[in-house]
Formats: C-alpha cells, structure tokens, sequence
C-alpha cells in the first residue's frame, strides 16, 4: 500500500473534516444525552458508506470497514462537559466556528475532534478498498465523561465485542501515548455526637473530625510513590467534596463525608488505596472511620440501565509491544519522523480496555489535553488530517509488525 496515496487524501479532505468537527460541536452532547449527536454521526457514517453501521444496546455507535477476523477498534467519545461559566466565553460553547487555523467550542479537543478524523479515515479506507486482515472498526462511543470505560466493559462484557486492538482519539498533540494512571473515588464517612451549640464540649464535633480527616489526607498525597520506572509518576490524593451537617445549624454536627479523587500509578490497587486513607486518617487520631467506593449507574439515551463501581484500573504498554511499534512506524511513514511517545494525564476509555481485559491499547489523537474542559476549547485543522491519514494508515502497517515481532 502506499501510504502517500493515504497522506494525500487526507490532506485533500482536510477541510472537510474540519466542516464534519464544526457539524458535530453545534449538536450539544452531554454524559446520557447523546441521541442527537449519535443519530447526526450514524447519518455521516452511512453516507460516507461504512461496510456496517450499527447503534449496540447502551447507545455507542459502532461502524466497520473490512472483514477482517481481527478487530482493530479506534475509539472517541462523544460526549462532554457541560460549559461551566458561560462569561468565560469568547464565543458560543456550541458555535463550531472554524477560524485561523482552529475548530472552535466544547469537545472540540476533548474529544470530537478524534470523531470528525475517524470519519475521514473511514472515507479514505473505503475509497482504498481496504481488504486487509483486521476489520476496522470506528466506535463513537458514550458517557465517557461521567464514567470513563464504562461504555466499554458493556461492550466488551455483555455484547462480547472483544477488540484485538485499541486506539483511543483522546488528545495527544499527536503524539503516541501508551498509558495512564488509574483512578478511583471515595467516600470517608465521619460520625461525631451532636449537641446544643451553646455547649459543644458535651458533644463531638464530625466537622473538625472531617478536617483533621482533610489534612490527613493532604499528608497522605505528599507520602505516594511513583512507580518503579517512573514512567507515569506517582499517585495522587485529594479532597474533592466535604458535607458536614447534623441537627441544626445551632448544634455540633454529627455526620461528615469526604469526597475523594484517587490517581493510582502502576502497582497501585483499589484496596491497597482504600487501605491508606483509613490508615492515614486513624493516625490522625479520627476514629469511626468507614472509607467506601461508590457506584455510578445510569439510563442512557437508549433507556438501557447499567453501572460500575467508581474503580478504572491503571494501564500501560511496554514501548517495544507490536501496537507501539506499529504505531511509531506509521507516523515515520506518513510525516517522516518518529512521534513523541509518551502518556496521557488524565484518564480514558483505556481503563476498561487495558486496565480491565489487558487488550493493547495505544492513543493518538488532535488536540491538546490542556484543552479538555477548558474554556474556549479549540483544536487545529492541522491535527484532524494528520489524525485521519494516521487512522487510515495503521491497518496496512500493523500486520507487518506484528509479523516482524513473531519471526
């Protein structure tokens, strides 16, 4: 195949791509409200002319070019954030603007911009008729930015669609990513004995319980580890939320939650974390201590229901596994260089791919991770083409790879 052939078609529809970004960012698309933009995507993938376009039980969208026995996924959410303060502005959330170089609103990095580049990939294999041993499928995938990799352990787990490989669009700068921390959260629950305000020494306060508790667990953060090679860094804990309350507001409260947001770096487990904050908060002489994870659950647009514990597993791929160095091949073919290989941050559909079922995963993606969630989100024309012409590319160099490392 000649991957030129590739690059220039990209770099033809690249400003068709960016109208594709634009199109997407005016149809607003929150965690569990995805209908419209899922049902504006499966039009553009049936004109476009997917071998197979389907929408599975949780309401991800799922598109295939090639019949392959193998599956290679390259996966985006679709789904965002809310704007938060709208004064924070410069333009409209939801404009799609397309000025100076740049896609302009929400998601626009974080992550559409990945979408619009899988289309023009699609395009560009369909148009190559793309024959090849893996079967390429493009997942738009939801509620990612409520539950990250839950839309995936429903793939994976109850319509048993098993990629063979993954590729996450989340923002790299086009770079190559191959992991991340995990992440989970917590509750600590406190319970004091309340009183009348007017003799709090007959009762015993949650509040400065929850604060002692808070300290502790400042302390706590600065006593992680990084892991072994160094490669994702340490871990981190921090007090996201508190609640104090009790009877009155002229009594001792008797009732504390803190909300905790736990990075996990190699090595690191749910219950070894769970296990250091209630440590860490009896050391500070807080007793009654319940520390829990909490559930997520939820009806999605489709009305199906389903959840997971708030729990997404580290992940990382050693830098010489076949997907990286088919990956690392790819960008030396298309733009002439080795990318910057590297990890994400934040966390992404991976932890249920790689963290969960141990199916390589690697990202590459346009946009910037600084991006995402930001006011006046934005992301260059320039990454959607090299993104899609990576996209388009990858299934001719992978099985080359893959054979080169069996030899």
């Amino acid at each position: 195949m000649n991957i030129e052939t590739i690059r220039e078609k990209a770099l033809k529809y690249k400003d068709w791509t960016a109208q594709n970004l634009s199109r997407i960012i005016k149809v607003p698309a929150m965690s569990n409200q995805e209908k419209e933009r899922i049902l504006l995507l499966k039009d553009l993938c049936e004109t476009i002319g997917f071998d197979e376009v389907r929408i599975d039980g949780l309401g991800n969208l799922l598109a295939r070019v090639g019949s392959g026995i193998k599956k290679l996924v390259i996966d985006a959410h679709i789904d965002t954030v809310g704007i938060g303060d709208r004064s924070q502005w410069k333009r409209d959330p939801f404009s799609g603007d397309i000025e100076g170089g740049l896609v302009h609103g929400r998601g626009a990095s974080d992550q559409t911009g990945g979408a619009a580049s899988m289309l023009t990939a699609g395009k560009i294999l369909k148009e190559l008729h793309y024959a090849g041993e893996y079967s390429v499928w493009f997942v738009f995938s939801i509620i990612e930015e409520d539950c990250d990799g839950m839309c995936w352990k429903y793939l994976i787990e109850e319509e048993h669609f098993v990629p063979d490989f993954f590729v996450s669009t989340e923002p790299t700068s086009l770079k190559l990513y191959r992991g991340h921390r995990g992440r989970m959260e917590m509750e600590v629950h406190l319970k004091g004995v309340s009183c009348h305000g007017s003799a709090p020494e007959r009762g015993i306060s949650a509040a400065y319980k929850a604060s002692r508790a808070a300290l502790a667990i400042e302390k706590l953060n600065n006593e992680l580890k990084s892991d072994s090679d160094g490669f994702l860094g340490k871990g981190t804990v921090v007090v996201s939320k508190m609640d104090v309350h009790g009877p009155s507001q002229c009594a001792v409260p008797d009732q504390a939650l803190l909300y905790l947001d736990r990075r996990l770096t190699w090595g690191e487990t749910r219950d070894m974390a769970i296990e250091q904050v209630r440590s860490a908060i009896l050391d500070a002489g807080v007793d009654a201590v319940e520390v829990v994870m909490p559930e997520y659950r939820v009806q999605s647009w489709t009305g199906k229901e389903y959840g997971q514990e708030l729990y997404f597993p580290t992940w990382k791929l050693n830098a010489d596994h076949p997907l990286v160095q088919a990956g690392e091949e790819t960008c030396k073919k298309l733009f002439g260089k080795p990318p910057v290989v590297d990890k994400w941050t934040f966390s992404t559909n991976g932890v249920a791919v790689a963290g969960r079922h141990n199916i390589p995963c690697i990202g590459f993606g346009p946009g910037d991770e600084e991006q995402a969630h930001a006011p006046n989100e934005v992301t260059r024309v320039e990454d959607l083409w090299q993104a899609a012409a990576f996209y388009a590319a990858l299934p001719y160099v992978l099985p080359e790879i893959v054979a080169q490392s069996r030899t």
